[in-house]
């Protein structure tokens, strides 16, 4: 069995024992979300564990890291507009306030979202919205699955 990833995402996904690595990009690797209240929701890993800040990459693999950062966010926009006629936009974004290494948001947004969120960052849901089980990752997908309300 493997053991908890999510203690080091970055040193599972070298070894390839992170199961939501999605693909191996040229700076690092795209994971899908740990929750998937948006569905979509993926994050850009860094491939240099100890990384904390984009400033710290040399600029040749800064700009690699923001290439890939924009071709995951593509490949998002591509997958949502496709299944949900109701996608609107991805967000990008490099926040780096709470984990301790170099990572990028992708979180695709919708017209279902409620009113009040809808324009407003995605850190605006309710706290009990991220600790829902019905939108974790787990061993069932719940693709297709719009959270409304």
């Amino acid at each position: 069995m493997i053991g908890d990833w999510r203690t080091d995402r970055i040193g599972a996904a070298l070894r390839g024992e992170n199961p939501t690595v999605m693909r191996r990009l040229d700076s690092g690797f795209a994971v899908i979300g740990d929750v998937q209240f948006l569905p979509g929701y993926s994050v850009l890993l860094v491939d240099e564990p100890g990384v904390q800040r984009l400033s710290e990459l040399p600029r040749p693999k800064r700009l690699a890291f923001l290439s890939d950062m924009d071709r995951l966010g593509e490949a998002v926009e591509r997958a949502c507009r496709r299944l949900d006629p109701d996608f609107r936009r991805v967000n990008l974004e490099i926040l780096g306030n709470t984990d301790p290494f170099l990572h990028a948001h992708v979180w695709p947004r919708f017209e279902w979202e409620p009113a009040e969120l809808v324009g407003k960052p995605v850190w605006s849901y309710s706290p009990d919205r991220w600790r829902d089980e019905r939108f974790r990752l787990g061993p069932l997908p719940n693709a297709g699955v719009k959270p409304r309300g």
